[in-house]
């Protein structure tokens, strides 16, 4: 496992479309489907990484809450999965019913996906406003794996807050780190 941070797509991006596999209900889900008029946050991650399982608690917590608001949520996993197998969409389907997530845990076999959002470690975090501009992209907070920091979400927290109210992102953000996406060779 490398230690890999987030690339950092350009603040103002269109969020790219996608129409991809829900591991939990079983229909393909495009961008279209899921999006919300107030903000939409599509995460990077995966069943196996120790940066991800660390923040599943607060992660299912802040999405529940949001969500509540009016706040679009969905997960993508594109890890090769001939490698990886314990990210086969099968184990994406009991993973994300055992964690509780209350968001479409999506397959990017090909891949195609990750690349267009430039995502490069699970977790990896973007919000886009309404108009599906990208306006955070990043960390949770900055709690890692016993680094004896707490879990807040503050990060992600403070980037949602600030879209909802309809005030500016803080343009002071901090890259996610984590595992690499598992490429295909």
């Amino acid at each position: 496992m490398a230690l890999t941070e987030s690339n950092m797509l350009a603040l103002g991006t269109q969020a790219p479309d996608f129409k991809l596999p829900d591991t939990v209900s079983g229909k393909n889900i495009s961008l279209a489907d899921v999006k919300s008029s107030l903000a939409t946050v599509i995460m990077f991650l995966c069943n196996h990484c120790p940066y991800v399982i660390h923040i599943n608690e607060e992660l299912v917590r802040l999405a529940k809450e949001y969500q509540d608001m009016g706040v679009a949520f969905v997960a993508i996993s594109s890890n090769d999965v001939e490698n990886y197998p314990a990210d086969s969409p099968d184990k994406m389907t009991t993973h994300a019913k055992e964690v509780g997530y209350s968001f479409p845990y999506l397959y990017d076999e090909s891949q195609a996906v990750a690349k267009a959002y430039d995502a490069a470690c699970t977790p990896d975090f973007y919000v886009f406003n309404g108009e599906m501009n990208l306006v955070y992209r990043g960390r949770l907070d900055a709690s890692r794996p016993n680094s004896g920091t707490p879990l807040t979400g503050e990060d992600l927290r403070a980037a949602i807050d600030s879209v909802l109210v309809n005030r500016p992102v803080n343009p002071v953000q901090y890259p996610s780190a984590g595992c690499n996406i598992k490429w295909k060779k």
